[in-house]
Parts: C-alpha cells; structure tokens; sequence
C-alpha cells in the first residue's frame, strides 16, 4: 500500500510540473515562409488588389496571424507572412494553408510584389493595375 501511495504522489508531481512547464510558455509570432502566390488580374485604380498565398505549416501549433504590407514605393511593396505558434503539445504533422491577403489600392501601372519568406529567400509576382 505504501509503494502504490509513493507512485501516487510521483505522479501527481509529474503533472502539476508538467501543467506548469506548460503554462510559463507564451505563444510567439513568426515570420512563416510561403510556397505559391496567386495573382489574379482584372485589377484598376479603384479596385483593391489581393492576392491568395499557400504554404505549410510545420506542426499543430501555428496558426495564420496576418500579413505585414511594407510599400517601399509606389510601385514595390514587400509582403511578410506572420503566424502565431503556441507552447505545448502539437499535433506533429505537416498542415497546409491558403490564405487571400488584402494589398490596398495601387496606381495605374505594373509593380512588383516580393514576398519574403524568414529564411532569406523570396517570391515575386507582378501585378498590372489598369
């Protein structure tokens, strides 16, 4: 009876600093990298432009935030993808996501989309607004 007590109370340790483990993590944005961009046309002046990303996403525990929009000028503007991972336990398998990204209105003319990815490379598109 003794030793199933001492099992008892172990175990009842493991999980309260299991649970506390748990609890000191906060969950941290990230830039995330991005594998397909689509760019559909049709686009004029008075329209706002968008495009629809995909990527994957390495586990259970990230989640789609948003986007960052950087328009260095008028006709280049630089896109990071932000998702959020939470601490704790995570479904460890590869999930895909698709998400449509809202640009803003552009002027008439081509420019250029470059959409980084955290690891230093990068994907461009352009996008011809009417």
């Amino acid at each position: 009876m003794k030793i199933v007590s001492l099992i008892m109370a172990a175990l009842l340790g493991l999980g309260s600093a299991a649970m506390a483990s748990q609890e000191q993590g906060a969950a941290k944005d990230v830039q995330i990298g991005i594998s397909g961009v689509y760019v559909p046309g049709g686009f004029d002046s008075a329209s706002d432009v968008y495009v629809v990303v995909n990527g994957i996403f390495q586990n259970g525990c990230y989640k789609w935030k948003n986007a960052e929009i950087d328009h260095k000028d008028t006709y280049y503007h630089s896109v990071k993808s932000i998702a959020t991972v939470s601490p704790g336990m995570c479904l460890m398998v590869l999930i895909p996501f698709q998400k449509e990204v809202r640009l803003g209105r552009f002027a008439p003319g081509k420019h250029t989309l470059h959409f980084e990815n955290g690891d230093g490379t990068y994907i461009e598109k352009s996008v011809m607004i009417e």
